[in-house]
């Protein structure tokens, strides 16, 4: 007799086809600053070790899976605008995900906007910056109304009376989103300089400030025009250009503009629309509209490009800071997932093509960081005048290069991952999309190479204290010593050139600059494996095009071990 098994159709058994096998596993739970090795040590060399303790605990934060999921949250539940509320009220107003308030709010709670300026001891800006990149690694977004924040201080010190009523609130390590809180204490800035007719042309300025009394520093103003480009405009406050009226002085100034007005009303600040960009999607951009807009006059009469420039070199830090947090999380990511998936018998880590890409990878990503950190220690306030003129140059020259190379560094860095990279499910395809912005924000690369060539004609001391400082890793490498004298060579030939000449070779010199500075740094901080190998890559005669190319003999292994 055959009997037939009972089979619970209501509950059918699950009809497996394969086990995933062979796939990494996600690179979460993992303390984002103790391994990073490159940046520790620029951390501790820097004078930034007193801060060990909170830099350990961020990096462990961000590196939660929660955290990142708030990250892919923030990036895909995007900003929406609201211009009326449901009884056709005007409020201008941008709701986004609470994913974007938790990050923001932790990256304020722990200083990575203006602890610099709070407590402004030597190695300050270091942790800042520290703090900022681990923060920026995971989700870049937020960091735009922190770095404007951030930047926003020197600008407003220029105007005692502003700042007395201002910096306190962005001092603060609170975070509130709702503009009209009550008794709100805590403030985050933004800036809105462009405009459609001029763009990085800023004194091409067509917004008008009349004043409502007197006029003058300090005074109220009334503002009427339209600013093509205002990200974060959930900000309390903001700097913007506008052209002066009034017998107290005319000309291109800066104001501060609030959201809400002392006696609680809202300030007009009409969004037009949020703009839909490339990357970037959790921080909203916008355009707005200012008619008879509330401003108050930072700092003297028609010079407001003088007033916000410190502002702007303070962000341009910042862009250098992003997109070398972005190299981090590429290159990471790519090591994550050629350590864990195997082809061929073997991982891909240990095949030597793979090998060969990874340290290429690994090798931009650390000069960045150890540039990075040290233009954020010549910003401390215990500069003294050739680093301020070092800063001045070489924040510029590294703005230029390490943020154009970002773009490429995450589309190879994705290339590792296979399909899987070019998913949306993985982060590195909204960090391909993110990395441009870096390079197009506080200025794109011609007007930051031409800004070379200002600070050289204007500034000629800033020429010296550059070589000085490229020069005290003089006599390490030969190729690196003959670079150095190409670039003495290209900046003297620039003397007396004329201008359209001086333009045309700007960005050769400038990419020379920053070479000489990135290998310079290498060879004084790091292994001899690691700054050998990115000297004969990147200046040597045998260097390559592409990511992988590297010359015969590097040291592929003890180069990975350090990221």
């Amino acid at each position: 007799m055959t009997v037939t098994p009972h089979r619970d159709v209501t509950h059918p058994a699950p009809h497996v086809t394969h086990e995933v096998l062979n796939q990494a596993t996600a690179r979460v739970d993992v303390n984002e600053y103790t391994l990073n090795a490159v940046l520790t040590e620029a951390v501790d060399r820097h004078d930034g070790g007193w801060a060990a303790t909170e830099l350990t605990e961020i990096g462990e934060y961000v590196g939660t899976e929660s955290f990142q999921h708030d990250a892919e949250l923030a990036n895909t539940i995007t900003p929406q605008l609201h211009t009326f509320d449901r009884w056709g009220h005007r409020i201008d107003e941008v709701e986004y995900h609470p994913a974007y308030h938790r990050i923001i709010s932790a990256a304020v709670a722990h200083g990575a906007h203006t602890r610099s300026w709070a407590d402004p001891r030597p190695g300050a800006n270091v942790v800042r910056a520290a703090a900022f990149m681990m923060f920026s690694q995971i989700e870049p977004g937020h960091a735009c109304p922190v770095s404007m924040t951030h930047a926003v201080i020197p600008s407003l010190q220029l105007q005692p009376d502003v700042a007395a009523q201002w910096v306190p609130r962005a001092l603060s390590r609170s975070y509130e989103p709702r503009l009209d809180a009550p008794a709100k204490q805590s403030a985050i800035f933004g800036m809105s300089m462009t405009e459609k007719q001029g763009g990085s042309d800023v004194r091409a300025n067509t917004t008008v400030a009349v004043p409502a009394g007197a006029g003058g520093p300090g005074a109220e103003y009334l503002l009427t025009g339209h600013k093509w480009f205002c990200s974060a405009p959930m900000s309390d406050a903001f700097l913007v250009l506008a052209q002066a009226k009034g017998a107290a002085g005319e000309g291109l100034s800066c104001f501060l503009l609030p959201r809400i007005l002392p006696d609680g009303t809202r300030n007009v600040f009409r969004i037009q629309r949020l703009k839909d960009k490339l990357g970037n999607k959790s921080n909203a951009s916008s355009e707005i509209e200012l008619d008879g807009t509330v401003g108050v006059m930072v700092g003297e009469p028609g010079r407001g490009v003088r007033t916000i420039i410190e502002m702007v070199a303070r962000t341009r830090l910042d862009c250098i800071l992003g997109s070398t947090a972005g190299m981090r999380q590429s290159v990471a990511e790519a090591i994550w997932h050629a350590r864990h998936r195997a082809a061929f018998g073997r991982t891909l880590a240990d095949q030597p093509a793979m090998a060969s890409v990874l340290a290429d990878l690994a090798l931009e990503s650390e000069a960045a960081t150890v540039t990075a950190i040290r233009l954020a220690r010549a910003h401390d306030e215990d500069a003294g005048a050739q680093e301020r003129a070092f800063r001045r140059l070489a924040t510029a020259v590294a703005k230029y290069w390490i943020c154009k190379r970002g773009p490429h560094h995450a589309y190879e860095s994705l290339e590792c991952l296979g399909g899987n990279g070019y998913v949306e499910d993985f982060p590195l395809a909204r960090r391909y999309r993110e990395q441009p912005v870096m390079a197009v924000w506080e200025g794109s690369g011609n007007v930051i190479a031409l800004d070379v060539l200002r600070a050289m004609t204007r500034e000629p001391e800033s020429v010296a204290a550059f070589d000085a400082e490229v020069s005290l890793a003089r006599g390490a490498n030969a190729t690196l010593d003959a670079h150095l004298d190409r670039v003495r060579i290209q900046l003297g030939e620039l003397t007396g050139v004329a201008p359209e000449q001086a333009q045309l070779r700007a960005r050769t010199v400038v990419e020379s600059m920053a070479l000489a500075l990135q290998a310079s740094l290498l060879v004084r901080f790091s292994p001899a494996a690691t700054s050998d190998a990115f000297i004969a890559a990147r200046i040597g005669e045998s260097r390559g095009h592409e990511y992988g190319t590297l010359p015969a003999g590097v040291d592929t292994r003890a180069i990975l071990l350090r990221h």
